[in-house]
């Protein structure tokens, strides 16, 4: 393609709503153009990268066994009212009605659609097990969309959902697609991490988020230093250690803690560790009003309370339903002698000496014994530490006991979930096993954000200049750049070009009536990894000169030996 031809309008300046490095990137790269919040088009430079990512997924996902499909992005309402996830799913379902009346939704996500292909299709445990998949525009009416690919409303995804007649056999089916991702990523030559994580809206028991490792992810990932133990920070727990070294021997008293409200402020004022405090919490599980008590240096993880609450929504409940509930004022709560539904983080479990709030204003209760003075043995209500806190730098590895947890940024790239029968049952999805009786199967989903790994890859894969794409994903494999327009080098340049395309390299040809120093600033800036440049004192030499994106590294060779030198260039990016 010649650059003089091609539609790529690069930008000096990124635009002002542009936060993350990707999204300024493909911006000023002239790759994506914002049509109105959260929604992009793309143009031929980034059009022709999310191919090669779509491709990659494809032919993956074609080798690992799955079947590719294409179901419809307009939703009929009935199918969601079946699976339930029509009331539960929240604002970012995009719902809409047609000329009749008849409600339908742009789809998020399609386990209700391929449930009702296979409820349709497939009748017989000998069709199973089935892996069906499609590459297509998904649709989330994000309250806010931002940055940019990384978190809009519209983008193209691959969805996958497999069937089986049994839980070994999704088992066999995830570890076969935990397995594909791994390739996928790689070959898309990006650095990720599989972390275990909550299933979310999706519902399921278990699942893996990959996170392509980068500064600027939205997501907290805690992976272990020693050992493979790697979790979304939401899902991630920790060894548990003493805090002290002897348990208490002192009678537990109340303290006037005149004003000392906060975990801080009574830890000063008691001169002890914030670890040594019982934190009370109060929070509201849909409607249940719930007591969360963990230890001072901790907080809560919605996340995992929603998941022991089997809750849509919990949030922290408000100070006067905290005085209503327990008519104790905020800021003296403490575990002993509260009634209602109260939970034990599993940090609870290293107290000794503990200091808690005395239920009464401006007091608290020091030197806690927790199985003495909380008398958890003899509560029928206690049924054992719960996990419910988050995990923090260095904490000990839960899986090896020896290493230390780290704490780093990601980018949800992936995502693949074990749901057993939560879609399959609702929407009546049966097959006839061997011995002819009426089965649900169990099922799988997988999904990887296509066009987020495009930005995602632009994260991890930038300098000051701009992209520096692996070969794998940049629009072109070769920049070409003639650096004067005499007519020699015009020629050179052309004759090269066709070279280049004959042999099967792709390759942009900056043919552009431009200064040498805006062609080399639209080459960085779009970041094909590997430059060409034809000059007149490059041909006095008999040479053409190149630059390789990634490290800078510069260079000539024989303009006799251009496809031997560009092809043993371009196999080391």
């Amino acid at each position: 393609m010649k650059f003089s031809k091609a539609l790529i309008p690069t930008l000096r300046e990124a635009p002002g709503d542009a936060e993350v490095v990707s999204h300024q990137l493909l911006v000023r790269s002239g790759m994506i153009r914002k049509v109105t919040a959260g929604i992009y088009e793309f143009l031929p430079l980034g059009i022709r990268s999310l191919h090669k990512v779509a491709q990659i997924v494809r032919e993956e996902m074609d080798k690992s066994g799955g079947q590719e499909i294409f179901m419809p992005n307009l939703i009929p309402a009935d199918l969601w009212q079946e699976s339930g996830r029509w009331q539960k799913y929240g604002p970012e379902l995009l719902r809409i009605k047609d000329r009749h009346d008849r409600e339908y939704c742009f789809g998020p996500t399609h386990e209700e659609v391929v449930c009702d292909l296979v409820k349709q299709t497939v009748h017989s445990y000998k069709a199973l097990p089935l892996n069906l998949y499609q590459i297509q525009t998904k649709f989330r009416d994000e309250i806010r969309p931002r940055f940019g690919l990384m978190r809009g409303r519209e983008f193209m995804m691959k969805d996958a959902y497999s069937f089986h007649t049994d839980l070994e056999g999704l088992d066999v089916e995830y570890k076969n697609m935990y397995k594909t991702y791994e390739s996928i990523f790689k070959r898309c030559g990006l650095d990720c991490r599989a972390v275990d994580a909550d299933t979310g809206s999706i519902g399921g028991s278990s699942s893996h988020e990959f996170m392509v490792l980068a500064s600027t992810g939205e997501d907290e990932i805690a992976s272990c230093d020693v050992c493979s133990y790697a979790a979304n920070i939401e899902k991630a727990y920790y060894a548990i250690g003493k805090n002290l070294e002897s348990p208490v021997t002192k009678d537990r008293e109340d303290v006037s803690t005149p004003n000392q409200k906060s975990i801080e402020d009574v830890s000063s004022f008691l001169k002890i560790k914030s670890q040594q405090m019982i934190k009370t919490l109060c929070y509201v599980a849909d409607d249940a009003f719930v007591i969360i008590c963990v230890s001072g240096d901790r907080d809560v993880s919605e996340v995992k309370l929603k998941a022991l609450t089997s809750a849509a929504e919990v949030r922290m409940a408000l100070d006067e339903e905290i005085l209503e509930k327990t008519n104790v004022p905020t800021g003296f709560l403490g575990p002993i002698g509260l009634k209602g539904r109260i939970y034990y983080d599993r940090s609870l479990a290293a107290i000794y000496d503990g200091v808690t709030g005395a239920n009464k204003a401006d007091f608290h209760t020091v030197n806690i014994n927790i199985e003495r003075d909380l008398g958890l043995k003899n509560d029928p209500s206690f049924d054992g530490f719960v996990d419910l806190s988050v995990v923090a730098e260095s904490d000990p590895c839960p899986q090896c006991a020896k290493g230390k947890l780290n704490l780093m940024r990601g980018i949800e790239v992936g995502h693949i979930f074990k749901l057993g029968d939560v879609y399959a049952k609702p929407m009546k999805v049966h097959y006839l096993d061997k011995d002819g009786k009426e089965k649900a199967p169990v099922m799988g989903c997988y999904g990887i954000g296509v066009s987020r790994t495009l930005a995602a890859s632009i994260e991890q894969n930038h300098d000051d200049k701009g992209i520096i794409w692996p070969r794998a994903l940049a629009p072109y494999d070769i920049h070409l750049m003639n650096f004067d327009n005499s007519e020699e080098t015009i020629k050179t340049a052309n004759e090269l070009y066709n070279t280049l395309v004959q042999s099967g390299f792709t390759v942009l040809w900056d043919d552009r009536d431009e200064r040498v120093g805006v062609k080399f600033n639209d080459a960085d800036l779009i970041g094909n990894p590997l430059q060409v440049m034809v000059g007149k004192k490059g041909l006095a030499r008999g040479c053409y000169e190149y630059k390789i994106r990634k490290d800078g590294t510069k260079g000539d060779f024989p303009c006799t030996e251009v496809i031997e030198k560009v092809s043993a260039l371009l196999e080391t990016l």
